[in-house]
């Protein structure tokens, strides 16, 4: 039997400054001229980084998120090891900003529904790496930090257990 091999790095999240300058950033984004959604990417971007947050979907749910899943001003959400439909309250503004969003495919938010959905999820990690690299956050000791998609999850599940429930409710919406 192979011994198990554990990180010894904890999983991190952003801080509100943090993910200010991380939203703040993607309206510059825009100037970015490649794909063909590049007209409107700096915003769907800043609807997918936001709905992350909020919702603590993964990147690849998030991707595939069918526009009927929103039921006025939250996301229905069903836990697939449970099978439990859970309620998300998402903020207005961004209930507003996904109503509002174009995409070539009038059931998903950001996913064409052609192809398969890793490929999709692939595209918006490379489009975040690059808004990571253009905002440069640091850690507190001024090192580089290392961000990907999973922090907005994380950082979804710090505020839930710093705000607003208590922590067996916070493992129902994302999960243990």
């Amino acid at each position: 039997m192979k011994s198990v091999h554990v990180s010894p790095d904890p999983t991190d999240y952003f801080t509100p400054a943090e993910f200010e300058k991380i939203v703040d950033a993607t309206y510059a984004y825009g100037t970015w001229r490649g794909g063909r959604d590049f007209q409107h990417r700096a915003l769907r971007l800043r609807a997918l980084i936001l709905l992350m947050r909020w919702s603590g979907l993964s990147i690849l749910d998030a991707v595939t998120l069918e526009r009927r899943r929103l039921d006025g001003d939250r996301l229905l959400l069903y836990r697939h090891k449970t099978k439990v439909p859970v309620f998300v309250p998402l903020p207005p503004g961004v209930m507003s900003l996904l109503n509002a969003l174009p995409n070539s495919n009038p059931r998903y938010f950001f996913w064409s529904g052609n192809g398969d959905p890793h490929t999709a999820k692939k595209g918006w990690q490379r489009s975040l790496r690059l808004l990571f690299r253009t905002v440069n956050l640091k850690t507190e000791d001024d090192r580089p930090k290392r961000c990907h998609p999973h922090m907005f999850r994380d950082t979804f599940a710090v505020q839930l257990l710093l705000g607003w429930c208590t922590p067996r409710s916070s493992v129902s919406s994302v999960g243990p």
